[in-house]
């Protein structure tokens, strides 16, 4: 074998290596780029917008509820029991408390969910239906 028949190691390599361990780790955070802690608490509302997918239709309801009232979707009887929502200076965020049932002709009624939903993760605490879906998206008070 000739010297000119080795095969000579890449260059390349050590490159590849530095950039493949450059971009693997996540750059260090200063102080100044951590979030504040603002210690603020969610504030209670009295009304939640909710939306409901009707899967067999593909229509999607934007409807209210308020504080201790219960509204109809299809055949769920949607009860709102608190709504709550972050300040301004946090990032934005409302939660339900919820509980769901279904009403069908000739039959009692049956719980489905009760449980608090995230307007920022819907899928986190959701309601599990075959033909009904129902999320939050934000809270208010009531206008007057």
């Amino acid at each position: 074998m000739l010297p000119s028949d080795r095969p000579r190691p890449c260059r390349l390599v050590p490159f590849l290596v530095m950039a493949a361990l450059l971009f693997a780790t996540p750059p260090a955070r200063a102080a100044s780029d951590q979030p504040a802690a603002t210690g603020s608490e969610m504030t209670d509302r009295s009304v939640a917008v909710l939306q409901g997918l009707d899967k067999i239709t593909a229509r999607v309801s934007t409807f209210e509820v308020a504080v201790g009232e219960t509204a109809r979707f299809g055949t769920l009887l949607i009860t709102l029991r608190a709504c709550r929502e972050a300040p301004p200076i946090d990032p934005p965020e409302a939660a339900a408390f919820l509980e769901i049932s279904e009403v069908k002709p000739d039959e009692a009624a049956a719980a489905l969910f009760s449980g608090w939903m995230f307007a920022s993760s819907p899928a986190l605490s959701a309601l599990e239906h075959p033909i009904y879906d129902v999320w939050v998206t934000g809270c208010h008070d009531k206008k007057s």
